[in-house]
C-alpha cells in the first residue's frame, strides 16, 4: 500500500488536463453515470486555466501515474459574509484508496481555504455512496446537510428560461 506522504501533490496545469479528464471519467463510472461526461480537454483548458472559473489539484505516484484529483471552486456566504470552498469533485483511484490520499486532498484544500479567508468547504455525495459518507463523517468529521436539497437547471434551454423571466 502506498501512504499518502509518498504522492507529489501539486495545482494543475494544462498538461495534467488528460489524466484530470481521464479521473473523472473514472469518477462518473463509480457514480453510475458512465456516459453523462461531455467535457473537452478543450472546455477544461478554457474554463480551467484562460477563465480560472475552477481550480485543481492532482496527485501523482513516483513514477509519475495521477492516481487523484481534487477540483474546487469558490462560493459565497451572505450569512457568514466571506467565502467558501466548493469541492466539486474528489476522485482517488481505486487501487490506491485507504491509503491517506483522500484525507491528504482535503489536507490541501484546508490550505487553501486558510490561504483565501474560505469560513467553510462544501461538497456533495450521492446517497447511496455509504463509503465516501463514512469517510466523510468518519474520518473528517463532516455534518450531513440533510436540511438542504439540491435543485439544478441544466443545459441551454434551461438556461434560456431563465433569461425569459426578466422579461
Amino acid at each position: 500500500m502506498t501512504t499518502a506522504n509518498t504522492y507529489e501533490i501539486k495545482p494543475a496545469t494544462e498538461a495534467d488536463i488528460p489524466d484530470m479528464l481521464a479521473m473523472i471519467k473514472e469518477l462518473a463510472i463509480y457514480e453510475k453515470e458512465p456516459d453523462a461526461v461531455v467535457n473537452t480537454p478543450e472546455m477544461m483548458k478554457e474554463n480551467l486555466f484562460v477563465k480560472k472559473y475552477a481550480e485543481a489539484f492532482v496527485a501523482r505516484t513516483p513514477s509519475g501515474q495521477a492516481v487523484g484529483l481534487a477540483l474546487y471552486f469558490f462560493t459565497y456566504s451572505t450569512w457568514l459574509g466571506v467565502p467558501g470552498l466548493y469541492l466539486e469533485d474528489l476522485y482517488v483511484v481505486p487501487e490506491h484508496r485507504g491509503g491517506g490520499l483522500g484525507k491528504t486532498l482535503f489536507g490541501y484544500l484546508g490550505e487553501v481555504a486558510k490561504e483565501r479567508g474560505c469560513q467553510r468547504v462544501e461538497w456533495r455525495v450521492l446517497k447511496w455512496n455509504t463509503p465516501s459518507k463514512d469517510f466523510y463523517e468518519k474520518r473528517l468529521g463532516s455534518e450531513p446537510q440533510s436540511e438542504w436539497e439540491g435543485e439544478r437547471l441544466e443545459g441551454p434551454e434551461a438556461i434560456e428560461r431563465l433569461i425569459a423571466l426578466k422579461n
